[in-house]
């Protein structure tokens, strides 16, 4: 696999070279160690595009795992206390805490990284809520989000989203105050 884009959200790229550049290393060899082919396992049952042979997304997302895993990276879960003060007086709720946690996907010194080859909403998700939300729980400072450009996702399941729409989408957005550096890896099979 390849790193066919970048794009530095609120001077992700500066941080993450700054005070990362031996995790950005690390992160790279690992892209490039992942042999998408191998992934190319789902039989679309889609009208347009019945019986093709696509990339799967949780192969991938396995691939990834192992060898960020190899590399030492951890999955960090942190379970999730809802508050309940909201509800109206008269409103019970059941099992409302179970099993409640939200998860980042890698993480190593104080970089999060998260790989995503899902919907549109959950790389919006990654970037401008839950990197931040690890961030003031302290766990992070900076964050690398890796999703498929284009080019890529038009060989997975319709919906997936890509680097492209993605960038476009951040660059219109622009920075809040309350964003975290974030380097966005648009990568290719």
């Amino acid at each position: 696999m390849i790193i066919a884009g970048r794009f530095s959200f609120n001077n992700g790229s500066e941080v993450v070279n700054e005070k990362y550049p031996h995790l950005l290393r690390e992160v790279e060899e690992i892209i490039s160690q992942v042999h998408a082919e191998n992934c190319k396992t789902k039989e679309s049952e889609e009208k347009t595009m019945p019986g093709r042979m696509l990339f799967s997304p949780k192969a991938l997302n396995k691939e990834f795992k192992k060898l960020f895993y190899a590399h030492r990276w951890i999955n960090k879960k942190v379970s999730c206390n809802y508050p309940t003060q909201y509800y109206s007086e008269d409103y019970k709720p059941k099992n409302l805490n179970k099993g409640a946690f939200r998860e980042m996907d890698f993480v190593k010194e104080k970089l999060g990284i998260e790989v995503q080859f899902g919907k549109y909403a959950f790389m919006v998700y990654n970037v401008c809520a839950k990197m931040t939300i690890f961030n003031n729980m302290g766990f992070i400072d900076t964050g690398i989000e890796i999703v498929p450009i284009k080019q890529f996702a038009d060989e997975m399941s319709t919906g997936v989203s890509y680097f492209e729409q993605f960038v476009w989408d951040l660059e219109k957005r622009g920075v809040s105050d309350i964003d975290i550096p974030v380097l966005i890896l648009g990568v290719d099979g």
